[in-house]
């Protein structure tokens, strides 16, 4: 089982604002809410790839009701402690010519409830895979991932640490099955500027050395880099898109490989589905349905003149049956209700 961990998940609300000037009212053309958290992002994707996975984390107050109610309602399986006090914060993102973003603190989360989060991760056992990702809330310990693993060590478990500077860092010493930064943070940590995946392969190579097994790093538009836990260096290019929302599409790479990689998928192929997954919630409102990453899929292996996989390929037929299939059921509804 993937088991995913989202300790500040936010309700993202977006707003299309026709003007953005400061000190004035502005007004905005549309409005859309989404449930947000890396933990809970992943999820989402996984489940709409069809793979399992439990989203735990910590939610409060009626914005955290409505988050596990929309979880619920999508079919993603969660386990969250619920707060007394406070609320689940709420992102404010202004998605004008220049995205801008606006995010909430979050509840206070007393110790009692973390120790509530921990005894229901005890679940977490052999062959299962952890998701560590996002922001650690203030009231919380900053060696809050180490904490978890530390506590959940030697128990066959695969980590996977998606996290900013020294949160990453400092989980290597548990040898994470897979680490996921994106060039920017990379840059930060070692202090230098790189954008292409060839000028971050030695920073991966650094990254295994300190304790990663597998590093994937994303570069936006360049494309993606894995070094994987053999050694070999594999890296793919992005399909061209009209970019929408990047928001959460780090996240989708990391649902996107974990998806393939659980079934016995060969590294290289993970990444370039990977990829597509993130590149295609790139593409769109919110994380990627389906029919878009497969589109994206089509995309990329044509891009880089290579032939789909046999197992992709099933799928994506095995989707565009379905799909067709649901697409009649409902005409012929519409047709007898009429």
């Amino acid at each position: 089982m993937i088991y995913t961990m989202t300790l500040n998940p936010a309700l993202d609300y977006v707003m299309h604002p026709l003007t953005l000037d400061m000190g004035f009212t502005n007004r905005s053309s549309t409005e859309e809410l989404h449930c947000g958290g890396n933990g809970i992002n992943i999820s989402t994707l996984l489940n709409e790839l069809d793979v399992p996975s439990i989203a735990m984390g910590i939610a409060a107050g009626f914005t955290g009701d409505y988050l596990l109610r929309r979880l619920q309602e999508k079919g993603v399986a969660s386990n969250f402690v619920l707060l007394d006090r406070g609320y689940t914060r709420i992102n404010i993102k202004l998605n004008g010519i220049v995205m801008t973003m606006v995010n909430g603190m979050g509840p206070k989360i007393p110790e009692k409830k973390v120790d509530e989060l921990l005894g229901r991760m005890d679940v977490v056992g052999a062959g299962d895979t952890l998701v560590l990702t996002g922001s650690i809330p203030n009231s919380l310990p900053e060696d809050m991932y180490s904490q978890i693993m530390r506590r959940l060590g030697g128990r066959g478990i695969q980590f996977v640490v998606d996290a900013p500077g020294q949160l990453l860092m400092e989980a290597l010493e548990m040898h994470p099955f897979l680490i996921k930064p994106n060039n920017h943070e990379v840059g930060r940590i070692y202090g230098v500027d790189i954008e292409e995946p060839e000028e971050c392969m030695p920073y991966a190579h650094k990254l295994q050395e300190a304790g990663a097994r597998n590093v994937i790093i994303s570069c936006g538009g360049h494309g993606s880099l894995l070094l994987d836990e053999n050694g070999a260096e594999h890296v793919v290019p992005t399909a061209k898109i009209k970019l929408v929302n990047a928001t959460g599409a780090g996240d989708s790479m990391v649902a996107g490989f974990l998806s393939q990689v659980t079934r016995g998928v060969d590294y290289e192929t993970a990444l370039i589905f990977a990829s597509a997954c993130g590149t295609a919630t790139a593409a769109s409102k919110g994380i990627a349905k389906r029919a878009t990453i497969d589109r994206v899929v089509s995309a990329l292996y044509k891009k880089m003149g290579r032939a789909i996989p046999g197992t992709i390929a099933q799928d994506i037929q095995a989707n565009k049956d379905r799909a067709a299939a649901e697409a009649a059921a409902a005409e012929a509804e519409a047709t007898e209700k009429s």
